[in-house]
Order: C-alpha cells, then structure tokens, then sequence
C-alpha cells in the first residue's frame, strides 16, 4: 500500500541573510572571550555560533501543508470543510491584513521575510476566528491546493 504525496507542503525557512548573522552573534561571543585566551575564544565562537543557529532554524523550522482533508498550519490542524474562499495577497495587501487590517481573533502564521500571504475565510460556525493568515511563498499554490482538498473531501 503506497501512501500519497501531499498535495501542497512548505517550510517556511529563515532567509539566508539571518545565517549570516548567525556566524556574527558567533563573532561578537568570539570577542566578549577574547581576554580570556585562544581555547574560550574559539568556543565562545563555535557556541555562540551554534546557538543563535540553533534559534534560527527552529524559527524556520514551521510547516504549511494540505494532507487529506485537512489543512496543517504550525500547531493548527484544520479540516477543510470548515474553510472558506482564500484570498491570494501580493506584498502591499499581506502588509495591510498583517498590521491595520488584521483581527485579534484571526489565527496569523506569520513572517515578516516572507512577502506574500494567503487569507482564508473560517466557515465553522462553532469557530470564533474569522480567517486564517498563512504567509507563503507560493500563494496560488496553496489556494489550489485547498480547492482540491475541499473537492475531494
């Protein structure tokens, strides 16, 4: 018996800048230990270097996938029957729902490094969020990907 493929999986992963950072949060713990000699330099760099790695990867480290019948948001499992329409937001439009548009109530994945969004309407009546915000890369894919989850479900 052969499993099937997720219809639409994403990872939302730190921009590559950030592991930059990374080695310089490495840098900056080098220096603290600079008086200290070689050996606690060179450990402070690796450690800190590690670390701030450590923190950046599980930062991006958050899935988006559609499996079944159900949408898989981080920690939020949601069947598809309960969703509405999806809305597809360019840069400007995910900025606005992400800052002055945005309800309280509303579940929100958000990252700030990833332009584009998706929103998309609860219809669950017993659910008290009106929509869900989904930052991704691939919008219109993910669109697609619950219209044919909520086809076949």
């Amino acid at each position: 018996m052969q499993l099937s493929a997720s219809p639409y999986e994403e990872r939302l992963t730190a921009p590559r800048t950030w592991w930059a950072i990374c080695f310089l949060v490495g840098v900056a713990m080098a220096l603290i230990f600079l008086p200290f000699g070689t050996l606690p330099l060179l450990g402070a760099l690796v450690g800190g270097t590690a670390v701030s790695a450590v923190v950046a990867s599980s930062y991006g480290s958050i899935r988006i996938r559609v499996v079944g019948d159900s949408l898989i948001a981080g920690d939020a499992k949601i069947p598809v029957t309960a969703l509405g329409d999806a809305e597809i937001m360019d840069q400007e439009e995910a900025r606005a729902w992400r800052t002055y548009k945005a309800d309280p109530r509303a579940f929100m994945l958000l990252r700030a490094y990833i332009p584009t969004a998706l929103r998309v309407q609860v219809t669950d009546p017993q659910d008290p969020t009106p929509y869900l915000y989904l930052s991704t890369r691939e919008p219109q894919r993910l669109a697609a990907a619950l219209e044919a989850a909520r086809a076949t479900a």
